[in-house]
């Protein structure tokens, strides 16, 4: 789609500020739909609540979230279908039923197979017709019970009691490794290397080493191929995966700004991957402590690739390319070894028990052997 941004104008901007008013975000919507400064402050505030990249530009995910941003439970039918219904009104839908006690999943605003058999194992329960459909008679019931669940959010229990579940050994286990971008689009590109390029080279090294520890690792995309986010997140559903790993290096204008940052699911309401945000606190911590990089921190994100996975998934921003002493690193084979052993150990260190665990920058390869 068209990007919009400060200085853009038409009837899609109009739209943008019309949704960012009715959030009570724009105090003003203009009688000349022009993208001026304080549409650009309300959109890049809705940007941080939603945890969007805040950059002040309406592209794909930003529109999407601002279409979704329309809905409240009540405003239209939800019910499975062949184009899922996606708003804040089936996030609303969703983390009703998981405190009352019911599996929707992870509260993701997307109206999929998992919401729509905890809404029928409800409506059963309930001596509702049992369809499936968020209608009327359902609101209604669904209005007049209290949380049932207490002592934490539902899906962060149920995450965290799976990991326990499965076990201290990575044999067995399913990995899907992201390289980001890919085919034509090659990423960000600066002191002459490509993004696309780097993390697919890192992505092999890290494969190599998982498969070594008896991991099911697979790769989201060919070399010629660059998929949208939405499908290589629905790729690592399709084949069950336990964990999602997402490669990407970064750059900017200036040659100022470096160092490694990770991502999980998570967004300003408070709704996060409980195990994917302690899955890349490990893989920063690790990548910090064995590179000696500048620490960027772990934050929440609503991207699709890390919000559509049914799983823990994790995105590392590997360094600017724009920066000298970053590229430097990223160019040296040896350290994205380094990096690949770091996110190795730190998907290991997940699944430790904490008399079993070592400190960060400690365990090595040759350890994980005797695990």
């Amino acid at each position: 789609m068209q990007l919009y941004r400060r200085g853009s104008s038409g009837p899609a901007v109009a739209e943008v500020q019309s949704t960012l008013a009715a959030l009570g975000l724009l105090a003003v919507v203009p009688s000349e739909p022009m993208f001026d400064d304080a549409t650009d402050t309300a959109l890049r505030a809705f940007q941080q609540q939603r945890g969007l990249s805040v950059d002040g530009i309406v592209g794909d995910e930003t529109y999407r979230a601002l279409s979704a941003a329309r809905w409240r439970l009540g405003d239209r039918l939800l019910s499975l279908a062949s184009r899922p219904f996606v708003g804040d009104d089936v996030a609303a839908l969703q983390e009703r039923l998981s405190e009352l006690g019911y599996d929707a999943g992870r509260v993701d605003g997307i109206f999929g197979i998992r919401t729509t058999d905890a809404l029928r194992a409800y409506q059963r329960e309930r001596g509702l017709v049992a369809d499936g459909t968020c209608g009327p008679a359902t609101l209604r019931d669904l209005k007049q019970l209290g949380r049932l669940v207490t002592g934490g959010r539902p899906q962060a229990l149920r995450e965290s009691e799976q990991l326990h579940r499965s076990g201290a050994s990575l044999v067995g286990k399913t990995v899907v490794i992201d390289p980001g971008h890919g085919g034509a689009d090659r990423g960000a590109c600066a002191s002459g290397l490509e993004e696309a390029a780097l993390v697919e080279d890192l992505a092999h090294r890290l494969e190599g080493r998982l498969v070594a520890s008896g991991v099911r690792a697979h790769l989201s995309r060919s070399p010629g191929d660059c998929p949208p986010d939405a499908e290589r997140a629905r790729f690592a559903n399709d084949i069950g995966a336990d964990l999602l790993l997402s490669l990407h290096v970064d750059r900017s204008p200036s040659r100022r700004p470096n160092g490694v940052a990770s991502y999980h699911f998570g967004s300003g309401s408070g709704v996060h991957s409980t195990v994917g945000e302690h899955l890349a606190s490990l893989v920063q911590r690790e990548v910090v402590a064995r590179t000696g990089m500048l620490d960027c921190g772990v934050h929440g994100k609503t991207w699709e690739v890390l919000r559509m996975t049914r799983m823990p998934a994790v995105r590392v921003e590997l360094g600017h390319l724009s920066n000298p002493d970053d590229a430097a690193r990223l160019a040296d084979p040896a350290f994205r070894d380094t990096v690949a052993e770091a996110v190795l150990v730190a998907v290991q260190r997940l699944y430790l028990p904490p008399d079993l665990d070592a400190p960060t920058g400690v365990l090595r390869l040759a350890d994980l052997a005797r695990l």
